[in-house]
């Protein structure tokens, strides 16, 4: 096999969903770097390939490179995760720099992600789209990460481990009650389950059953309507861009710029502004 890096994407709960390429490229490659060492031993054994195998977390992304340093450019390497598409809210992006600043072969082997089929799967517009990764870890910070969705146009997808769950969609519930959301729990495994609505619908549904809410979540969020009113005039963070625009602009040309993107009267607008200003 041709020395470099494989990018290969394994399955995200069902284990014939790995393709016939990436299968071949995990048996053929010299190291295998993985995520989770016992997680892809297992997933190795199932397939029936031994390989070396190294592990790769954040912590330990720079000795690893130091150590195939030496091989790099003889040795091919394939590079997987726990599930799904590796890079994706998973290490090895400075492998993957060390490879193109070496200008060694790096190629990806593409398959399953939990945050295209969670799209597909949601309802939602899907012809743009925004992934964020995960949820912050504090309720203070979910919420002003809920926030910033308020003037997100866009769909936008994100994971979320099951005890910040409910945290989350509270906030949803309470800051933008009127979009649709899809929340996927355990996709392609057995338990797996789609739960769409509004917020409180989804609270409704995932309460109905304690084990609604165990599992990995992928969460998938309606935009905003262009020219919707959803815009709170007393939000932190409408404040926050008021004070950046003040910088730049004239209190007028504020009040014309923050009118256009929210909708919100004018009259507000300019009690606001100048509340700031002051």
């Amino acid at each position: 096999m041709k020395p470099g890096l494989y990018i290969v994407a394994t399955p995200i709960g069902n284990l014939e969903d790995i393709s016939t390429r990436a299968q071949k490229t995990l048996g053929a490659v010299d190291i295998i770097i993985c995520e989770n060492l016992k997680h892809s031993i297992k997933l190795l054994a199932k397939l029936g390939i031994k390989k070396k195998v190294y592990q790769l977390h954040d912590h330990n992304e720079n000795k690893i490179i130091k150590k195939i340093e030496k091989i790099s450019f003889s040795h091919s390497f394939a590079l997987i995760s726990d599930a799904g598409s590796p890079l994706v809210s998973d290490p090895g992006y400075k492998l993957v720099q060390y490879f193109i600043n070496n200008k060694l072969f790096i190629t990806s082997i593409p398959g399953p992600t939990s945050v295209i089929s969670a799209l597909q799967v949601s309802g939602l517009p899907s012809n743009s789209f925004k992934y964020l990764g995960f949820v912050p870890k504090t309720k203070n910070a979910i919420e002003h990460f809920v926030e910033n969705l308020n003037y997100e146009y866009q769909t936008t997808i994100f994971f979320v481990s099951s005890h910040k769950l409910m945290v989350l969609l509270d906030s949803l519930d309470k800051k933008l009650k009127s979009r649709n959301i899809s929340v996927c729990k355990e996709l392609t495994k057995l338990n797996e389950k789609v739960f769409r609505g509004t917020p409180k619908d989804v609270i409704k549904k995932i309460k109905n059953d304690k084990k609604n809410s165990l599992g990995e979540f992928v969460i998938v969020l309606e935009g905003l309507e262009k020219n919707s009113v959803s815009i709170d005039i007393g939000s932190s963070l409408l404040n926050k861009q008021i004070q950046i625009l003040l910088k730049k602009f004239s209190l007028t040309d504020v009040v014309a710029i923050v009118h256009k993107l929210t909708n919100i009267s004018k009259k507000i607008v300019y009690k606001k502004v100048l509340e700031q200003k002051k």
